[in-house]
């Protein structure tokens, strides 16, 4: 089966791009990934890190306010 995929790949003209194409857009995901991540700030990243703590206080406040109602 494969022997069959590899020899209808290579028929087709251009295709040796397309692994290079699929390179550069992976490394360049990484890259801006870090550029973002770099550039982000320290007062963003402590806001972000107090995210999941202010999910449960929401919930916990949200059910006592329903068992008073």
């Amino acid at each position: 089966m494969l022997k069959y995929i590899k020899n209808h790949m290579t028929s087709i003209d251009g295709i040796e791009i397309f692994p290079l194409i699929s390179l550069l857009m992976f490394f360049l995901f990484f890259v801006l990934l870090f550029v973002y991540i770099s550039r982000g700030g320290k007062k963003r990243f402590e806001e972000v890190s107090h995210y999941p703590l202010f999910e449960e206080d929401d919930k916990s406040t949200n059910n006592n306010n329903t068992k008073k109602g």
